[in-house]
């Protein structure tokens, strides 16, 4: 009955919403109703309270944090994870609890689709032995008649049926201490053989974490709080969870898979932004209803599957990743990774070297946008980083083999067709010091953040790293991952352990000692006047009317990448608006000659307005654009893919990352009917102060945007080279004008 009314709800959410009308209409289950009446299942009407942990299980103190160490004599990282010494399941043969911490956040409020995957539970095959166990919180309003945005909500889903059987008040879903009270409860009243745990919600990668609760200032649970969640919760339990998976955007890293190795078997997490609607519940729920005995690796091939089956029939599976990670293997990865990164510092400190490193991790392939439109992740494909410094620092081939078998199964879409099933960060643009505090403490390497901490210094110093040693992470000739996990004054243990009142003060510290050790970055700004670009043949118009130049050594070994900008003139000459990049350039790396190759073709709307374009991603069949709209009255960005014979594939428009880190899980198909203007950045001629333009609105007179590639509108424009250095900043040459004739052919003459 209770598994009706949400799909009744959802038939009317459809119905409001194709009449442009969505409203939360709220319903509550009676409060009578009570669950059925066996020993971990309370009546509905009494919230349930925690049994004592402490009761026949371990003190806290049997087993300690997560510590990481490398001496500075041999390079070798020693691992100290939390261990269960009288490892045993913690029910019955054959059965299965996941553990769902729905955030529900706009994907609910704006969209309904936590009620959709609600529903999706609902309508798995019965199975006594599978259940779902669902917290629901972080949303400004449910798009159903049962779950309440004023409460803190958990819920019971087995076969096509919903049951409320926790209710407090609302507790930030962001913080640790209602992810640990969560968790804690859940293992204590609802033991089973296998247990799963599924993060629900918007996520941004390594450095902002995931849920992201849109009723508590957007706070988001970073990988130290689910780390601290999480052996808070290990007190409780006599097996490790079967899997902990995301079903979010950008958590399939390194840095997650560290943290959770202590506590689960296997990961199930996605490198790129989340297309569709997220995993399919109904599909998980049906096979282990048939498959109750199956262990994590098994019911993760389904994951994925099913995930990429779904997003097909949206025809959202291009940009889809998600992989399965045995954890019990990734301390191989991380030792052989550490002993890379060794390598990879060391030979970075010769400047040719470092050189091809920083061009070869540029190119690798990257998740999240990662461009000045839609924001930076940094986050950046392990597999990709490694081989793309293969042919200069050793060990490349052990952590290559080590990542392999670690990632027993994946599923990626056409946009990331060698991802390898695991990011990490790297800076490809840099971001302050809270960022790069932040991944300080969770960097598996030394090494690694020797060679990212180099780079930052060169950043400041114009790429002067002469005097930088990586011997600061080395105390006594040791550098360890501490964990110091501090409770609130006057917390007396297991009893206290459920006041969330008390955790407001909860804290933990960790990692470098000196708090404001990367405040240095805060210095950093880009010029567009690097002094590492130097020319052998300064930027200049030859003879027959082609712009060039020629880099010499000291530029050579400083550029990371070359392309160029192009600028529209205003119609009253006060402005140039911005139309973006492009990589229509002749180059030779070989003697460092650069010239450009434009032929005054642009991507434009099928009324000629040219989009402003800036470059996602380039590969051997396309290149990626992302262009700023307005939508509808709402800003997004259309994201373009350009095949290299010049056909144009609109994929739909994407928010980007938000300015807390979270990144849009959908991207949006474009419909009949739908009005696009077209956005861009400005600079007036006299002093280049920035400014912004608007286009003209355009209405689509049918569910396709035809985007042409064609001649720009006679006129003048201008065009100038960006060399980007390897340390993040750039150099803008001068500006030549161009002017396109109503024949189409392209003129270029010095400004």
């Amino acid at each position: 009955m209770k598994k009706l009314l949400l799909c009744a709800l959802c038939l009317v959410l459809v119905f409001l919403m194709g009449c442009g009308i969505i409203a939360p209409i709220l319903i509550f289950l009676p409060e009578d109703e009570t669950v059925p009446p066996t020993e971990a299942r309370p009546p509905v009407t009494q919230a349930v309270q925690p049994t004592d942990p402490t009761q026949g299980q371990r003190d806290q103190d049997a087993f300690s944090a997560l510590n990481l160490s490398v001496r500075q004599s041999d390079g070798q990282l020693s691992i100290d994870r939390p261990s269960l010494p009288d490892r045993s399941p913690m029910g019955e043969d054959g059965t299965w609890t996941i553990f769902v911490y729905l955030c529900g956040s706009d994907l609910e409020s704006n969209g309904g689709m936590a009620t959709d995957d609600l529903v999706e539970m609902c309508d798995a095959a019965d199975n006594e032995k599978v259940r779902f166990v669902v917290q629901t919180g972080g949303a400004k309003y449910w798009c159903n008649w049962t779950v309440s945005e004023k409460k803190t909500q958990r819920w019971l889903v087995e076969g096509d049926d919903i049951t409320k059987v926790y209710e407090s008040d609302k507790a930030g879903m962001g913080r640790a201490a209602t992810l640990t009270d969560f968790l804690t409860w859940g293992v204590t009243n609802y033991p089973a053989e296998k247990m799963g745990v599924i993060f629900w919600d918007h996520g941004g990668g390594s450095i902002t974490g995931v849920c992201f609760d849109e009723q508590d200032r957007q706070d988001s649970l970073s990988l130290r709080e689910i780390d601290a969640a999480l052996l808070s919760v290990y007190g409780t339990m006599t097996d490790k969870f079967e899997f902990i998976g995301f079903d979010a955007c950008l958590m399939g890293t390194l840095e997650t898979a560290n943290i959770l190795a202590s506590y689960a078997r296997y990961m199930y997490g996605s490198e790129e932004t989340e297309p569709g609607s997220g995993w399919d519940y109904t599909a998980i729920g049906n096979y282990l209803a048939k498959n109750p005995n199956v262990d994590g690796a098994a019911l993760g091939k389904v994951v994925c599957d099913s995930f990429y089956q779904a997003c097909k029939k949206q025809k959202d599976d291009g940009l889809v990743t998600l992989s399965v990670i045995n954890l019990e293997k990734l301390d191989a990865l991380l030792q052989s990774f550490n002993s890379f990164s060794d390598s990879l510092y060391q030979v970075s400190e010769d400047q040719a070297v470092l050189t091809e490193l920083v061009r070869g991790i540029r190119a690798a392939d990257n998740f999240g946008g990662n461009n000045r439109t839609e924001g930076y992740t940094n986050m950046v494909d392990l597999g990709g980083i490694v081989r793309a410094c293969a042919d200069h620092a050793a060990g490349a081939d052990a952590v290559l083999a080590a990542l392999e078998d670690a990632v027993v199964y994946v599923v990626n879409g056409s946009d990331h067709p060698s991802a390898s099933g695991l990011a990490t960060y790297y800076p490809l643009e840099i971001q302050g010091s809270e960022e790069m505090t932040i991944f300080g403490d969770l960097c598996v390497s030394p090494y690694y953040l020797s060679f990212i901490d180099r780079q930052g210094h060169g950043s400041v110093s114009s790429g002067d790293t002469e005097d930088y040693s990586g011997d600061t992470w080395f105390d006594n000739g040791t550098w360890s991952w501490d964990t110091d996990y501090s409770f609130p004054s006057g917390w007396s243990g297991w009893e206290d352990w459920w006041n969330l009142e008390q955790w407001e003060d909860w804290d933990y510290s960790y990692g470098q000692e000196d708090e404001d050790y990367w405040t240095y970055i805060d210095d950093y700004e880009q010029t567009g006047e690097s002094p590492l670009i130097t020319f052998e043949i300064p930027p200049q118009m030859d003879e027959d009317g082609n712009y060039y130049f020629v880099l010499d050594d000291n530029g050579y070994y400083n550029t990371a990448d070359v392309y160029a900008w192009v600028y529209q003139l205003s119609y009253d000459g006060e402005d140039l608006i911005d139309l973006g990049e492009t990589y229509d350039l002749d180059v030779d790396w070989d003697y460092g000659y650069v010239c450009d190759y434009f032929d005054g073709r642009w991507l434009s709307l099928p009324d000629g307005q040219n989009l402003a374009l800036y470059i996602v991603d380039v590969t051997d069949d396309y290149i990626l654009y992302s262009s700023p709209v307005k939508l509808n009255g709402e800003e997004t960005n259309l994201r373009l893919k350009q095949s290299w014979d010049g056909e144009v594939t609109v994929e739909g428009a994407w928010d980007g990352i938000d300015e807390n880190g979270a990144a849009a899980r959908n991207i949006i198909k474009l419909q009949k009917g739908d009005v696009i203007v077209p956005l861009y950045d400005s600079y007036t001629v006299e002093d280049f102060e920035p400014g912004s333009y608007y286009g003209w609105e355009y209405t689509l007179d049918s569910d396709e945007l035809e985007i042409s590639y064609d001649y720009m509108e006679s006129g003048d424009y201008l065009y100038c080279f960006r060399i980007d250095d390897i340390y993040g900043d750039y150099y803008l040459t001068d500006f030549v004008t161009f002017c396109v004739e109503e024949d189409g052919s392209v003129s270029f003459y010095p400004d």
